[in-house]
């Protein structure tokens, strides 16, 4: 039976689930509906977690993906599974406090009304764009996240070369 191996072209299906269990990420439409991912869920559509559901194409070693999940992949036959652990510096980085930041109210376009949970997209210098969310409202002030929603998150995939191209 065929392995893949580096720059081929394949398809896979994956589980990603956070330390607690939770399903963030999949390409299985049926294994946890409620964790559907959205760019809400994810914060943009590169994290990677935002695609239709069934089977992800990628070339293994053109950095489609994680890295660790594509060097899993080589010498993987079709049908076979592996579990693939990364830990948060190397999927979307530690936390970092500093990314936390308050603005005032009167900063914010009227036409928006920020809600704890919200994603927002802030234009900052040379027209930078910049996501965050929504952690705080009062009055006067609006708190905002700039991390990636999984920043400070170990990962684990369990990946399935469903076939290779």
């Amino acid at each position: 039976m065929a392995q893949a191996k580096k720059g081929d072209r394949v398809t896979i299906n994956f589980i990603g689930t956070l330390e607690d269990g939770t399903v963030f990420d999949t390409t299985f439409p049926d294994s946890n509906p409620e964790a559907a991912c959205s760019t809400e869920d994810c914060g943009s559509d590169d994290c990677g977690c935002c695609d239709e559901s069934g089977p992800m194409e990628l070339v293994i070693g053109e950095d489609d993906f994680f890295t660790q999940i594509e060097e899993a992949l080589v010498g993987m036959a079709p049908g076979e599974k592996k579990i693939v652990k990364i830990p948060a510096e190397d999927a979307f980085g530690e936390y970092d406090e500093d990314k936390v930041f308050t603005v005032p109210r009167s900063e914010i376009p009227d036409d928006i009304y920020p809600e704890v949970g919200q994603e927002l997209e802030l234009t900052g210098e040379d027209d930078e764009v910049i996501e965050v969310t929504v952690i705080e409202v009062d009055e006067e002030n609006i708190t905002l996240d700039a991390n990636h929603p999984l920043a400070g998150e170990d990962l684990s995939y369990e990946v399935e070369l469903f076939e290779i191209l």
